[in-house]
This record gives structure tokens, C-alpha cells and sequence, in this order.
């Protein structure tokens, strides 16, 4: 028995995580895979019942399962809480607490998508396909926090700080991810100017003579962002930092033509992971029936895929994406001039069909 725990969250979260547990549903099916769903709550919707945004029967649920299905927490209405109090609190515990230090990002232009990026042709050519592999439980958003008062002056800091090992797993974890693509990797720091980033050039570097055919090569953060906006072609496998991880994955999100599209998987090194779109909680169109589900889907293809093995399952749904997407159905977000969009609802049951 494969156990989901699943966590629709606040906004759109539910209707999409919704359209995901219909895809595994079907997968599950066709290819003889048995599962059990358990819900839970966090985020807002958490905070609303409980008081807390990852109350402790939502954890004993995420410590039990196989594998976490996301959908998305945040909004305007816990925005005056106390950091520490706030949606994305929870999930930044959830993250630590499960252990998942690995968030894997791909983004690519997909089928009947190559007009929706916002780059020119030119640069676009016949489509990009990058994974991020972010570090996802280190760095500036765990590090020590403060702010003081000074000679009448507020001070704030946060500490960015990493250690050899935490280094060390999460560029395994590219590396071999590199040597299952196209054996390219590019480690992205800001070397010239943080100490933090000297190290984990350093030992990234020496990992590299664990694979030695994988191409290794440096990049500040900064060129990394321009580079992927003049070239995007060039990438294949991009490693990084948490911050710097998060930023250069939106952007890549970016430029592919809508975050609606996009999955990630956050895992340990056994694959026990959490699996969420990569969109936020959208409350303003939440209940309305527009969101786009295709993210949070092929998030539940990451689940079958690097949680339970399952390819051929993982496969199947990716395909009937790219089948729905080549004969132009589209929701409100990816839908272009002239062309009449489709409903989440709809949009779901046109992929559910292919699979």
C-alpha cells in the first residue's frame, strides 16, 4: 500500500490538488498501483481550525505517508500575522521537519507552448528543458534572524550560512541527476563575494571528480539570471543555493510562459518527498473555476515517478499533458488572443481522458 498524505491548502489549492488526486486516481488504475489517500491541513486553512499553520496531527500524517501531495498556502488574510505565525511558516517546517532538502524544478517549453514565452524566437529556437536542483533546508531562510533597535535606528539580519554536508548531499544529488540528462551541470554561488559561497564552490568542485563525466561549470548568480534570459538553451541541470535557487527557478518558470504549468518535487535522499506546483495560493481567483490544474498534475507524476518507481504511470500522465496542450486546450493564463480558454474543471477531465 502506497500512502499520500494530501494537503490542498488555502486558495486554489484545493481545486487543483484536486485535479492531481484525479490523475493518480486514474494511474493508479490502469496500472494496478495501490494507493491510500489521507487529507490534512496547513497553511491558512490550518491556522483557521488549529491556531497553527502545520498543527502536530498534519505532521504525525506527513511523517507516516510514502509521499506528500501539496497544493498551495498563503494569502492576503494572515498577512498581518507574526512571521513565525504566517501560512509559509508551515511550510517551511514541513520541509525540515520531513527532511526534504532536495526541491527538484524542471522547466521546459511544452508542446503547442513555443508562442507563450515571453523571449523572442530567436533566442527560444526549438525549446529549452532545464532541471533546478535547489537546496531547499539550508541557507538565508533557516539561518539566525534579528532585528534590534540602534541609536534610535532598526536593525535586521538574517544569516546565510552552509556546511560541507549539506553541500555535499544536494550536489549529489545534481550530479547524478546531471549523469541521467545530458551530463551538464552548472553551479551557481556568488563566490567572488560570500564566504558561504566560496565553500560550496569549493566543494562542489571537489565532487566532481566523483563524475567525471558530467561537464561541470561555475556561475555567479547574477550572470546565471542573464544567462538565462539570452540563452536558456545552454542549461541543462542548474544547482543551487536556497535563495538563489528559488529566484532563478521563477524566472525560468517565467519564461516558459506561465508558472501554471510548472511542477517541483522537495525530497530526502530515499525519495520520500513533497510534491506541489510551484504557483502560489491565487485567493483572488480561488472558487471561480480558472486556475490552471496542469501544475499540480504533473506534480502528481513527480509523486508516481521518484516516490513509488512508477513510470510508466508518471509517463502516461505527462503524455495526455502534452496531448491536450499540442491540440490547443487552454485555461485563462496560457490562453492566447482569439482563443476561447477552458475551465479548471474541463481541463482536468480533457487530460484524465487521454491518460
Amino acid at each position: 500500500m502506497k500512502r499520500i498524505a494530501v494537503l490542498p491548502g488555502d486558495g486554489i489549492g484545493p481545486e487543483v490538488t484536486e485535479a492531481a488526486v484525479k490523475a493518480i486516481k486514474k494511474a493508479a488504475v490502469k496500472y494496478n498501483i495501490d494507493i491510500s489517500l489521507e487529507y490534512g491541513k496547513i497553511g491558512g486553512i490550518a491556522i483557521d481550525e488549529t491556531g497553527s499553520p502545520f498543527p502536530e496531527t498534519t505532521e504525525a500524517l506527513c511523517q507516516r505517508a510514502d509521499a506528500i501531495l501539496l497544493g498551495a498556502v498563503g494569502g492576503e488574510k494572515w498577512n498581518d500575522l507574526p512571521s513565525e505565525k504566517r501560512p509559509e511558516s508551515g511550510l517551511l517546517s514541513m520541509r525540515k521537519k520531513v527532511g526534504t532538502f532536495a526541491n527538484l524544478r524542471p522547466a521546459s517549453i511544452m508542446p503547442g507552448m513555443e508562442g507563450a514565452s515571453p523571449l523572442a524566437p530567436r533566442i527560444i529556437g526549438d525549446g529549452f528543458d532545464i532541471l533546478f536542483v535547489r537546496e531547499l533546508t539550508g541557507g538565508i531562510y533557516f539561518g539566525e534572524k534579528g532585528v534590534s533597535l540602534s541609536d534610535d535606528s532598526h536593525i535586521a539580519w538574517d544569516k546565510m550560512s552552509y556546511s560541507e554536508m549539506e553541500i555535499k548531499r544536494i550536489a549529489r544529488m545534481a550530479f547524478e541527476e546531471a549523469f541521467k540528462r545530458r551530463k551538464n551541470l552548472v553551479s551557481v554561488d556568488k563566490a567572488n563575494v560570500l564566504k558561504s559561497s566560496r565553500l560550496w564552490r569549493q566543494t562542489v568542485e571537489n565532487m566532481s571528480k566523483e563524475y567525471p563525466s558530467v561537464k561541470l561549470r561555475h556561475m555567479y548568480v547574477d550572470n546565471a539570471a542573464m544567462q538565462l534570459v539570452i540563452n536558456p538553451r545552454q542549461f541543462d541541470v542548474i544547482l543551487a543555493p536556497n535563495m538563489f535557487g528559488d529566484i532563478l527557478s521563477d524566472e525560468a518558470a517565467a519564461i516558459t510562459g506561465s508558472i501554471g504549468l510548472l511542477a517541483s518535487a522537495s525530497l530526502r535522499a530515499d525519495g520520500k518527498g513533497i510534491y506541489e506546483p510551484i504557483h502560489g495560493s491565487a485567493p483572488d481567483i480561488a472558487g471561480k473555476d480558472i486556475a490552471n490544474p496542469i501544475a499540480a498534475i504533473l506534480s502528481a507524476a513527480m509523486l508516481l515517478r521518484h516516490a513509488f518507481g512508477e513510470e510508466k504511470a508518471a509517463s502516461s500522465i505527462e503524455a495526455a499533458v502534452y496531448k491536450v496542450l499540442k491540440e490547443g486546450k487552454r485555461t485563462l493564463d496560457i490562453a492566447r488572443e482569439n482563443e476561447i480558454p477552458i475551465g479548471t474543471m474541463e481541463m482536468t477531465k480533457e487530460i484524465i481522458t487521454r491518460m
